[in-house]
């Protein structure tokens, strides 16, 4: 995996020599270069894979803060960052990375078409580690294949497809094959609910109401609500809540923030009760939580 890896990183920086800016469009993907800490994540309405080819990055889920290094990769759902953090940068001080897009045609065609036991196999998540570190390592050496056989004269929309198939197989037989899994079955309310789901991320911090939010959609409460929960897993004031905390906990240990700060900062009005629902989401008071993040810096 090392050496696919290496020869997919050295086509990126190819590129970016040719290239200027952070981000520059390769045969159906995205690549990006970034020199500084915090770093935007793609936004799109369509499931994407980020694969992490230099430097560490830490992303800030409503599911947990994760790490990823080189060579490891994300799968996009509907509450994906909007952006994360570089720990690390490379040694030549940037931080690589590459975006590919998945259409939700590719992606539901490859998921009919399993074998019934494969699926019942990624839900119950009992394909066993090897086999899904082997999956997660044929995921790069297909996105590195991609990349060199759409820059020749041959390509085609054809070839495209068929290796995008291979891509997926491997996304769902990997690491993140039972989360991928499960979000593809709510792939057909994202259309609908993105738009809402994105001007919740960018007013998170602001007070608003379900009915505004349903009026905006042009649809009844109860409509856009059963929507919005089908297709994000939770009810937009639950997903509100969700972003406000997972960007306190950001504020307090990349930004030093202290607990009162990060509160007010992300919109809470009461401190004891922004302490109340931090705990409940996390599993422990914020000053412990971020504590126990830090120890290990100390070492």
């Amino acid at each position: 995996m090392d050496s696919v890896l290496s020869r997919l990183r050295l086509e990126i920086q190819n590129i970016f020599r040719t290239e200027s800016g952070n981000q520059a469009k390769v045969s159906f993907m995205t690549a990006y270069r970034f020199t500084e800490a915090k770093i935007n994540m793609p936004q799109t309405e369509k499931p994407y894979l980020y694969l992490v080819l230099d430097g560490t990055l830490r992303l800030y889920t409503p599911s947990g803060i994760m790490d990823y290094m080189p060579g490891q990769y994300s799968i996009s759902k509907i509450d994906t960052p909007l952006y994360g953090t570089i720990l690390s940068l490379s040694e030549q001080n940037d931080f690589l990375a590459i975006a590919l897009e998945l259409t939700s045609h590719e992606v539901i065609a490859a998921v009919l078409d399993l074998d019934n036991t494969l699926a019942e196999r990624i839900v119950k998540e009992a394909i066993p580690e090897q086999e899904m570190s082997l999956a997660d390592d044929a995921v790069i050496e297909s996105v590195y294949r991609l990349l060199v056989t759409m820059q020749k004269p041959l390509a085609s929309d054809y070839i495209r497809r068929n290796i995008m198939r291979e891509v997926i197989y491997y996304i769902l037989c990997g690491s993140c094959g039972k989360q991928f899994l499960q979000a593809i079955t709510n792939i057909q309310n994202v259309d609908e609910i993105y738009e809402a789901n994105s001007w919740i991320k960018e007013n998170f911090r602001s007070s608003f109401t379900v009915e505004s939010l349903a009026e905006q959609q042009n649809m009844s409460v109860s409509l856009f609500h059963q929507k919005f929960k089908s297709a994000v897993g939770m009810g937009p004031l639950q997903c509100q809540k969700r972003l406000r905390l997972t960007e306190a906990r950001r504020l307090m240990l990349d930004d030093g923030r202290n607990v009162t700060e990060a509160s007010l900062e992300v919109g809470y009005e009461s401190v004891s009760q922004f302490i109340r629902d931090y705990k409940k989401m996390f599993g422990t008071a914020p000053k412990e939580d971020i504590s126990h993040f830090k120890e290990p810096l100390k070492k």
